[in-house]
């Protein structure tokens, strides 16, 4: 396939590095709308870089777009009439059906955060496909197996469901990791001394439903020590919000769990 990059963010770099690895695909363009961003990514991959839609080379097989939710249409709407390339983008909260002005096109959808700093083998990242024809995606999942080891069809539907599953498992760990940070240092704690537990924890949901490993006062029902909790961080507010409703939870679900 021969494939233009539309983005030079962080995902667009990781594409990018690992398209470069496959003989069977070439990479032929870069584009952002700033043209040092496109230059800074295309320098990496050793293809052109361009900053105007109206540049871009319209005998590609495959246009990807690599670009944040809220531009994927207004992109999709700018691009050529004519091309005869699919046109993809690869969010988990934004519809396919947000590139319909292109006759052929679709998702891959990288479950997973990335940063430009940090490598990621894309060899392990699950891959989500969806086509906007059984053609398409037959041609997407044999791309998408060429970039990694797990490669699944999803729907529109199936897509938003893991997006938002991975918003409560990333997004918002991550937020009580500093919340836990905070807290440490505070009192003159190093974060280093719950890294630990933090690690234990992501390996045994590795192996088994996080439900059936939960531990905790709140799990015990022991109200006495998340009173204890609670007074401890009466100076924020927030956190004992989130302390009482994250407690909430896990006693509920406990409950269900009896009563079966």
């Amino acid at each position: 396939m021969k494939i233009v990059l539309i983005g030079s963010g962080n995902l667009a770099t990781h594409l990018g590095k690992a398209i470069l690895k496959l003989e069977q695909h070439q990479l032929i363009q870069v584009y952002s709308k700033t043209l040092a961003n496109a230059e800074a990514l295309a320098n990496v991959l050793s293809v052109p870089a361009i900053a105007d839609l109206a540049d871009l080379q319209t005998d590609a097989d495959l246009y990807i777009l690599p670009v944040s939710d809220a531009a994927i249409a207004s992109v999709s709407d700018s691009l050529p009439k004519d091309l005869k390339g699919i046109v993809i983008h690869c969010s988990g909260a934004t519809p396919m059906e947000q590139l319909q002005n292109n006759l052929n096109h679709g998702v891959i959808y990288p479950i997973q955060s990335f940063s430009k700093t940090v490598d990621v083998d894309l060899q392990q990242v699950p891959l989500g496909v969806e086509g906007s024809s059984d053609l398409v995606e037959s041609k997407l999942t044999a791309f998408a197996k060429d970039l990694s080891n797990q490669v699944f069809p999803c729907s529109t539907e199936q897509r938003l469901a893991i997006h938002v599953a991975a918003v409560f498992a990333n997004n918002f760990t991550n937020a009580l990791f500093q919340v836990s940070y905070e807290l440490m240092e505070q009192h003159g704690l190093s974060f280093d001394l719950i890294r630990p537990i933090i690690l234990e924890t992501a390996e045994k949901v590795q192996k088994q439903v996080p439900a059936l490993v939960q531990t905790g006062p709140a799990i015990r029902n022991d109200e006495i020590t998340m009173q204890r909790h609670l007074q401890f961080i009466s100076s924020n507010p927030d956190w004992q919000l989130i302390y009482q409703q994250i407690s909430t939870l896990i006693t509920k679900r406990k409950g269900k769990k009896d009563e079966n």
